[in-house]
Order: structure tokens, then sequence, then C-alpha cells
């Protein structure tokens, strides 16, 4: 399966903001990239290798910040249950889908909802 390229720069640009996060670090369990913080997962990246669509997961308190989320092209709830603790996921490669800096925004709600105090005070310059 061949990747999209305009999903792919979308996707590469929305990890590297991720990993510009204060105390973020890269990992990948289960074969997937995910940026963690303080060692817990903020986003969930999949993987760019063709292999499966691309796309981003990630956790949204804010009503309507998920609920918008949740209106995007094949967004649905997070699998594994993850879906009930406000992760969505949110595929890349479909027609309409957020352009990137909406989902920056929305790895950044994502990472506030993770990361300790003393790492979102550092992000807000504090």
């Amino acid at each position: 399966m061949a990747v999209d390229r305009n999903a792919l720069k979308k996707w590469e640009k929305v990890r590297q903001f991720a990993l510009g996060m204060p105390g973020a670090a890269e990992e990948f369990p289960w074969g997937e990239t995910v940026a963690k913080v303080n060692k817990k997962v903020f986003v969930f990246l999949g993987v760019d290798d063709g292999s499966y669509p691309l796309g981003v997961t990630v956790k949204l308190k804010g009503e309507a910040a998920h609920a918008h989320a949740l209106t995007c092209p094949g967004a649905e709830p997070a699998g594994y249950g993850l879906g009930k603790a406000g992760w969505v996921s949110i595929p890349l490669e479909q027609n309409g889908a957020p352009r990137a800096e909406l989902l920056c925004d929305w790895v950044e709600e994502s990472y506030r909802t993770i990361a300790p105090k003393r790492l979102i005070a550092e992000l807000d310059g504090g």
C-alpha cells in the first residue's frame, strides 16, 4: 500500500511538533511510533511504512475539541477501551482530513492532559 504524500507530510509535522514538547520522547512499542512524556503516551502515531493508513490518536478532554475531532472523516473513538477515556483516532489520508496545524493543537491538548504540571509550566514559558 503506497503512503499518501500529503498525509505523510502532515504526519511528519505532527511527529516533529510532538517531539518538540518539553520532556517528550519517541518510543516504538508494538512496532508503532508514539510520543511519551513522563513515560506516558500522549500521542499514538501508528506506522509510516504503508502497512496501515496514516493517522494520529490523541486524548482530548475538552468537549469542544473532542466533538470537533470526531467530525473529521473516518475519525472514531480509539480502540482497546481508550475511547472511553477521551482518546480519538484521526485518519490522515481521507479527503477532508484536518490540517497539520489543527492536529498539532490537538497534540498539545493531549500533552497538557498527560504531562506533569512542571512541564506544562515550561511549555507556557514559566
